[in-house]
């Protein structure tokens, strides 16, 4: 799995013009699934987004996680973070999860992400043409690949 998460003011995903997710100061996750994911994968990396300390303490210094600033998540399937770019000028997305296995994980993402926040995790959805929008706080942006955990 890869995510970008994003710390953000506010965020959220408009479907045909009607809003599916919105969150106020919180992560905007862009979440990749590939075929060779886990259900290890999806635990590790929803631990990992609950308790990152990205959000500033009172010193301005990145010390409190999402909990301690009462944020939300807006969860976003992204099958482009898979692009293979190496041949081409055309994109091959070939290593990104097909729906059939992508859904139902992204599904137990969104049940992982609620159960650890004990809130409902804004979604957009999934194989949409979505509309995101964010401010994006800081900036911060931090890219994760649970096949490459030792580097994070």
């Amino acid at each position: 799995m890869r995510a970008v998460i994003q710390r953000v003011s506010e965020a959220s995903c408009k479907v045909d013009g009607e809003i599916t997710g919105q969150i106020g100061p919180g992560l905007l996750v862009l979440l990749g699934i590939e075929e060779a994911d886990t259900d290890e994968d999806l635990q590790w990396l929803a631990q990992k987004i609950v308790a990152m300390r990205i959000f500033g303490d009172e010193n301005g210094l990145m010390n409190k996680a999402l909990a301690d600033v009462d944020g939300n998540i807006l969860l976003i399937s992204q099958f482009t973070l898979f692009a293979q770019t190496k041949k081409g000028n055309r994109p091959s997305f070939i290593r990104a999860a097909k729906p059939d296995k992508a859904i139902p994980m992204y599904e137990q993402m969104i049940k992982a992400l609620s159960m650890l926040t004990g809130k409902t995790v804004a979604t957009g959805i999934f194989g949409a043409d979505m509309k995101v929008s964010l401010l994006n706080d800081g900036p911060v942006t931090i890219m994760m690949n649970t096949k490459d955990r030792d580097n994070y």
